[in-house]
């Protein structure tokens, strides 16, 4: 424990002048630390960050998202990764209940009143936390979008049994320089389950992949750098809800954490319904939701 703590010391000073010797765990090289070869029989904490409406090779290898493709090669990729719907809705539905319930269109709580467990439900259940940091959002578990705002991408209000908890856990972000999220990575208070969504021009869905690829470039140092990452049982996973359409929904998926291997591609056909089994599986969630049992879990592919 001392050791990680003096080894956190050192990288928060890296970051800030942009180096990485020092701590094998850094904002650049993130993964495939020797201090964490072997993965945790269970997780701290997972992070999942939502993006949207791009198809594997508008990001993966693109000039406009120098990061996100960097990050990729640095990390973990699933190349054979595909949401399970269109349009966005029923994918954020998907991955947090296990299916998409007919949902079909794009409507707001009030139209989608879903009775049903959630991974939500499961962590209050199994006594753990979670909390959604939705940017741009104009109060805690808004029922309607507002501005760069989106309802449809914010599944927790979506859940009837879980309105209380909803209330006090689905927050604004907040920015780079204040609010819940950053203050939470800086204090080592991130919740079990973080779900992470940019507001609409951030996630990539009304502005350019490069407008995307800067709000990671931005953030992501913030996260690999908190003391949550620097325990080695925190993984991060970056995927978008659907593709523009084309044929097949394929999307970029990237996964982080200290014990996946650098350079790490599965060609395995995961699902959202693959990231939710694997969360529940490191978080010790049960029982498995809904598609959830039946998907591909994620873990042995890149060593978590």
């Amino acid at each position: 424990m001392i050791r990680r703590l003096i080894v956190s010391s050192c990288l928060f000073a890296l970051v800030a002048v942009g180096l990485s010797a020092c701590d094998p765990v850094s904002a650049k090289k993130p993964c495939g630390s020797t201090d964490f070869q072997t993965p945790p029989a269970a997780y701290d904490h997972v992070i999942w960050i939502w993006m949207e409406n791009k198809a594997y090779g508008d990001v993966v290898g693109s000039s406009s998202a120098p990061y996100a493709t960097q990050l990729a090669r640095a990390c973990g990729l699933a190349t054979a990764y595909t949401a399970v719907a269109h349009p966005s809705l029923p994918d954020y539905i998907a991955a947090t209940s296990g299916d998409t319930w007919g949902i079909t269109d794009d409507k707001p709580p009030s139209s989608h009143p879903l009775s049903v467990p959630s991974i939500f439900s499961q962590l209050t259940a199994a006594g753990l936390s979670w909390r959604e940091y939705e940017e741009s959002a104009p109060a805690n578990c808004p029922q309607l979008a507002s501005g760069s705002y989106a309802v449809k991408h914010d599944p927790a209000p979506y859940y009837t049994g879980i309105q209380g908890d909803c209330a006090s856990f689905d927050i604004p972000l907040g920015s780079l320089t204040s609010g819940s999220f950053l203050a939470d990575l800086a204090a080592g208070t991130l919740p079990a389950f973080s779900f992470v969504t940019p507001n609409t021009c951030n996630d990539m869905h009304a502005c350019s992949v490069a407008a995307g690829d800067d709000w990671l470039r931005s953030w992501m140092p913030q996260i690999l750098a908190s003391p949550a990452y620097q325990t080695g049982t925190t993984t991060i996973f970056i995927t978008w809800d659907e593709n523009d359409g084309s044929a097949g929904n394929q999307v970029p998926t990237i996964v982080i954490s200290p014990s996946t291997l650098a350079g790490t591609q599965s060609v395995t056909p995961f699902t959202h319904y693959s990231l939710l089994r694997t969360t529940e599986e490191m978080l010790g969630l049960e029982p498995l939701l809904g598609n959830a049992a039946g998907a591909a879990s994620m873990r042995s592919d890149f060593h978590l």
